[in-house]
């Protein structure tokens, strides 16, 4: 049994700060409506920022994230991310990332986290969490093309705020 476990304890996950996205979602979102798949919205990307301590940049437009949401329960909504957006690097690189994800948002902080004009909503209320992958033709950054990240995410008044880990 204890050699199971030394084996187990080999495969254990960490991570390391890799960055901070800043997404700015100007417009707001789409709602496209409710389906039998689900309610579907989409929010286009207009820019943003990313820093770090590898990485630093800016978000270009034209990215967006689509989005489809239904109920968790009888007190809570779900949703699903998916989500593309290229990346520029303060020197000049380019990396395409994707990611899904998923949020759960309690009835009532729901009202306050739709409106980016309402106040600042605590995220410890609600769960917002992403999986990006990258892709760079980029030789400095190459590294990021064997990279798994999870992200954790906060509503914003611009859009949307990643803390961004890579998974070792």
């Amino acid at each position: 049994m204890t050699d199971k476990n030394s084996k187990n304890e080999k495969l254990c996950l960490s991570s390391n700060y890799l960055c901070t996205a800043e997404f700015e979602v100007g417009g707001g979102l789409i709602g496209i409506g409710q389906s039998p798949f689900g309610d579907q919205r989409m929010g286009y990307i207009t820019g943003g920022r990313i820093s770090g301590p590898r990485i630093s940049g800016k978000i270009l437009p034209g990215g967006g994230n689509w989005t489809r949401g239904g109920r968790l329960g009888n007190d809570a909504s779900v949703g699903t991310f998916d989500a593309r957006a290229v990346w520029e690097t303060d020197d000049g690189d380019l990396i395409y990332l994707t990611y899904n994800g998923r949020n759960v948002i309690p009835d009532d902080v729901r009202a306050a986290f739709v409106d980016p004009a309402k106040p600042y909503v605590d995220p410890s209320r609600y769960y917002l969490r992403i999986a990006p992958v990258f892709e760079t033709a980029s030789e400095k950054y190459s590294w990021l093309n064997g990279v798994l990240a999870v992200g954790v995410g906060e509503r914003t008044d611009f859009g949307v705020r990643h803390i961004i880990h890579e998974i070792r």
